[in-house]
């Protein structure tokens, strides 16, 4: 005897959900988590920071010193800015980027994910078109689709986002009569793509976002993280007043604080402040005490340079393992960041060939994800961040099997059809 499959229980109120709803989806990341945390799968697919690489010592004797001096106080509700001492702190770090800000205009949330939601929620009607790289952080393209906005790519190149590209997509947009709001940018060593925006073509971008009124936002959370240059210096070091900053302690120290900023001009500060407190109250006083007390205690600059040393590692292991395995695959060359963003044949897909991979113990991000448009399937990002150069290698090696199989099925296939095509047309005639 044989019994039906259970089909999952119908929810009772899919039909009363709010329209914008539907533009809810589950991060392709998110649901590789479930297995790539088995210790037999290389995760080449998530781009987790290298929290064991931090001082633990240093972090408990940190969390001790803030209950001990400041428990009460870091227990209780805070501002909804977040704490003046952690934005000083933070306009501080900004100043490595060639920032010159405020302490006033930085709002302090819960993730610099946080902050581009709340910006997307004050700014965004229903198709509203925000203008974003070619590709694009996913996060992003997530919470764009969920308020309604209409994405447009740019296109890119080994330099970044082409300014030429950007002109012309304002002109198309502009054409069809729809309303511009956005351009995100994640400059420095981007997600996925790992390129860094070029420093003539900052400048460039600036001047067409402003010349349109056109809000730039720039995310930035890998720009400290660079391994044989600095990055160029941040957009806001160019124009203060159309653009708005994102940046995390998450790379930097440790996500799991959950504190990231927005530094913004004053009155998208003051609509951010407000939104943030309808949404949480106020961000967490225990994790904004805890990261300002380990700025003023730890070296955190030696720390970072650990950290980059770490990376750099990672990132020469990931090269040369492609280098040996896949050298005829074309990839990017990041200078700083967690990202390798690789070329794959295009007759194949990268999102139907993951779950072969994930059998083989091998996980990567399909590059799908990081467009809104349909475009990646020949497309694979590569996170070389969390596993150890050795686990790297064994992980690429294991992805080139995939790859190298996937590239025999397919050609088997295509010349199967040309075959077939071939019988038909000689019987034809």
């Amino acid at each position: 005897m044989t019994t039906d499959p259970v089909s999952p229980p119908r929810d009772p109120w899919r039909d009363d959900y709010a329209v914008r709803t539907s533009g809810l989806s589950a991060s392709e990341v998110r649901a590789l988590f479930a297995v790539v945390s088995r210790p037999e799968v290389v995760s080449l697919a998530g781009g987790m920071p290298a929290v064991s690489a931090l001082p633990l010592d240093t972090i408990a004797e940190t969390l001790q010193r803030v209950m001990r001096e400041r428990g009460p106080e870091s227990l209780q509700y805070g501002s909804g800015q977040g704490s003046l001492e952690i934005r000083e702190r933070i306009i501080d770090i900004c100043a490595l980027e060639g920032i010159n800000g405020s302490a006033d205009n930085v709002v302090v949330t819960t993730g610099s994910q946080q902050a581009l939601d709340l910006l997307t929620k004050l700014f965004i009607d229903e198709g509203d078109v925000v203008f974003v790289e070619s590709p694009s952080y996913l996060g992003a393209l997530g919470i764009f689709r969920s308020y309604q906005a209409g994405i447009e790519h740019v296109e890119t190149d080994d330099d970044g986002m082409i300014p030429e590209a950007l002109d012309e997509a304002i002109r198309r947009v502009i054409a069809a009569g729809r309303t511009m709001k956005f351009l995100y940018l994640v400059p420095n060593f981007n997600n996925p793509s790992g390129v860094t925006l070029a420093e003539g073509r900052r400048a460039q971008l600036v001047a067409i976002a402003k010349r349109h009124h056109i809000l730039i936002i720039e995310d930035n959370p890998y720009g400290l993280l660079w391994f044989d240059r600095p990055a160029p210096p941040a957009l806001r070091s160019i124009d203060e007043d159309g653009i708005v900053y994102l940046g995390s302690f998450s790379k930097t120290f440790a996500p799991g604080f959950r504190v990231g900023w927005a530094l913004a001009p004053r009155g998208i500060r003051e609509k951010l402040v407000l939104a943030s407190e309808s949404a949480i109250l106020c961000p967490s006083a225990m994790s904004q005490n805890i990261i300002s007390d380990y700025l003023a205690h730890a070296n955190w600059t030696s720390q970072i340079d650990h950290f980059r040393g770490i990376y750099r590692e990672r990132r020469d292991a990931i090269l040369g393992a492609l280098d040996e395995f896949l050298p005829s695959y074309a990839r990017t060359e990041p200078n700083g960041g967690f990202y390798v963003w690789l070329s794959i044949p295009s007759n194949l897909d990268s999102r139907a060939m993951l779950p072969r991979a994930v059998a083989e113990h091998v996980a990567y991000t399909p590059g799908t994800a990081f467009y809104a448009n349909g475009l990646g399937r020949d497309r694979i990002r590569l996170a070389f961040c969390y596993p150890n150069p050795a686990e790297i290698r064994e992980g690429v090696r294991r992805l080139a099997g995939v790859l190298h199989h996937e590239v025999e099925r397919a050609d088997s296939v295509t010349h199967q059809l040309e075959s077939s095509t071939k019988n038909v047309s000689d019987r034809a005639f």
